[in-house]
């Protein structure tokens, strides 16, 4: 199995709309694709609802979506051109307990003829704590000062920073920030257009590079 990670800083700065453009870019993989949302604590669905954390909600609940209408995120991927797209739901410090059940999801899926094998794109920062991805995005937008832990935890292990040309201007990021991606390729992306000919280039060449995605010890 081949794995891309795409995570970001920030609520709302396009996650979903990167990994979709990347499904319409790279069809070929047949991808499956997955996105992680976590409850509780200020954490949001799909919809925009704040989750509810309370102690009897299930630990995490592992859906296959089936609409192509596009209304949802997960049904955004299926209109891009995804065999299967999944949405995990996990509660916030809990998405060790779903591992198991999310790779059987995700072993369930044969590979997609044996040239190209099984590939994998999962939205998610948290994910990194478990998996060392072929390949891992983060959508950045210098001018949100709110900064998700989990991003800030995994900047150093970013390949590529995909950046919002819209915040450029308004930057407010700390040096700290700032000092950690640089070096690191990067890439000016804007609505409605999230994934150029120049990232989906790079994502297949990584893919092509690397061998399959690592499940890290704990």
């Amino acid at each position: 199995m081949k794995m891309v990670v795409v995570g970001g800083n920030s609520r709302d700065i396009g996650k979903t709309s990167v990994v979709a453009g990347l499904i319409s870019a790279l069809p070929w993989y047949n991808w499956t694709a997955i996105k992680l949302t976590q409850y509780g604590h200020g954490a949001y669905s799909e919809d925009g609802e704040e989750y509810d954390a309370a102690s009897d909600a299930p630990p995490f609940v592992i859906t296959e979506e089936t609409d192509r209408s596009g209304k949802t995120d997960t049904s955004r991927f299926l209109v891009s051109g995804a065999r299967r797209a999944l949405w995990a739901r996990v509660r916030m410090g809990t998405l060790q307990t779903a591992l198991p059940a999310l790779r059987q999801a995700i072993a369930n899926d044969e590979p997609f003829g044996s040239a190209q094998g099984r590939h994998v794109i999962i939205e998610s920062n948290s994910i990194l704590r478990y998996y060392q991805p072929n390949v891992y995005l983060t959508v950045l937008d210098p001018a949100r000062r709110d900064f998700k832990d989990s991003a800030r935890e995994f900047l150093a292990r970013a390949d590529a920073c995909l950046i919002l040309e819209s915040g450029l201007e308004q930057a407010v990021w700390e040096e700290i920030l700032v000092e950690l991606i640089r070096g690191k390729p990067a890439f000016s992306i804007h609505p409605p257009r999230y994934v150029t000919p120049e990232i989906a280039t790079f994502v297949e060449g990584r893919l092509a590079a690397t061998e399959k995605a690592l499940a890290l010890p704990r």
